[in-house]
């Protein structure tokens, strides 16, 4: 039988976000594709991203559903339809894993696996670290090592929030245009994020406290943050990296290469 081509807005359509109350009572919008009794996929989206821009446009969500995956998403708190808190004590690394933990109690998974990128790589970091028994190994996309979000310079982000000031630093710039390429980002929701993230000046992830599960980390090859991508995979006891070719930080999830290097390391287990 002929293939019979599939309109993209079929490949990209929405499920109704269904709401998880995290544990200090934030909301935090959910998504699932696949068979309810499939195996599952935790995906996790990066800073200033969302469910659908990170995992839906790019194809995620449909190869591993062909793969036979149940997909569980959530847009993090102060992203997509989740709650923007404008706080930046609300966004701590230790909020942000607990939020990953109340949507898979929620959705009563005991066993997954897990896919992030950038901001959720980060926060996969230490749900792996945390729940090895629930986590059995993991894809991290683009994770740096170093303080989180420090890159990003906050005063020129506050400046273009109050007046309009033009951001001069480069990788900022990209940020916000991600952003604001996102519908319904809330830029005062993400400072108060950066700001949360990096409050405790701390090196974070800690290659010194490594997540032990199978961890495959992956980074563009013309992203700024791949030696660091590297150390992280070097430092962790069962991690391996894969070089995205031809790939930045912001296109990264896109690459067709990504998706297949993951797909085969998920299918190891």
């Amino acid at each position: 039988m002929d293939d019979v081509a599939v309109p993209l807005s079929d490949l990209t359509r929405m499920p109704a976000p269904q709401q998880v109350y995290a544990a200090d009572g934030t909301r935090l919008a959910t998504y699932t594709w696949g068979e309810p009794d499939a195996p599952v996929v935790v995906t996790v989206h990066g800073f200033a991203s969302s469910a659908r821009d990170n995992w839906v446009l790019t194809g995620w969500v449909r190869e591993l559903t062909k793969a036979g995956y149940r997909v569980l998403a959530l847009d993090q708190r102060g992203h997509g339809h989740s709650e923007r808190p404008h706080r930046a004590e609300d966004y701590s690394i230790r909020t942000l894993v607990t939020d990953v933990e109340s949507v898979m109690d929620a959705y009563l998974v005991d066993d997954a696996v897990y896919v992030g990128y950038s901001l959720g790589a980060r926060v996969g970091w230490e749900v792996v670290r945390d729940l090895p028994q629930r986590i059995g190994r993991a894809v991290l996309g683009g994770v740096p090592d170093g303080i989180p979000l420090a890159r990003l310079d906050l005063d020129q982000v506050r400046a273009y929030i109050a007046d309009g000031t033009p951001v001069a630093d480069q990788t900022t710039q990209n940020y916000i245009a991600l952003t604001e390429r996102v519908p319904g980002d809330d830029l005062q929701a993400l400072v108060a994020l950066a700001e949360g993230m990096r409050a405790s000046g701390t090196i974070d992830p800690d290659p010194a406290d490594a997540p032990t599960r199978p961890i495959l980390f992956a980074t563009g090859s013309k992203d700024a943050i791949i030696e660091g991508s590297r150390a992280l995979a070097s430092a962790a006891p069962d991690g391996r990296f894969f070089e995205i070719p031809d790939r930045n930080h912001f296109n990264a999830p896109g690459s067709s290469a990504f998706k297949a290097e993951a797909l085969r390391f998920l299918a190891e287990q």
